[in-house]
């Protein structure tokens, strides 16, 4: 399963991205039942989960992020969001988005392509 992930760019600290991540056509009629989350990956660094977000709205998100990244998902768009505000630094990497499923925690199953986020300081 292809996931499509948009919205990265350049940014200086203190702003904010949205980034978006659409379901593959031959999962549309299923979208609604995945949980689904954010990942990512700076140079030199293992991939992290950042946010995650159940098949009933239930999200959870990486301490790092609390207070500024919010996950949401809108199943009328097959799209999962991830809201960025308060960017710092250190939270330039490429973004993934996954499809997954909580058992309890949550763990990613199909990947889609990344999109990269640089935030100057």
């Amino acid at each position: 399963v292809q996931l499509q992930a948009s919205g990265g760019g350049l940014v200086q600290a203190g702003g904010s991205l949205r980034l978006s991540c659409v379901a593959p056509r031959k999962i549309f009629s299923t979208f609604r039942s995945y949980d689904m989350g954010w990942h990512r990956q700076a140079p030199g660094k293992q991939r992290e989960l950042v946010a995650s977000i159940s098949s009933g709205g239930r999200t959870n998100s990486a301490d790092s992020v609390k207070g500024r990244f919010t996950i949401s998902r809108d199943n009328s768009r097959k799209t999962v969001y991830l809201q960025m505000n308060g960017l710092k630094p250190e939270d330039t990497a490429v973004y993934y988005c996954s499809r997954g499923y909580f058992g309890p925690d949550y763990s990613p199953l199909d990947w889609g392509q990344g999109t990269l986020v640089t935030v100057s300081s």
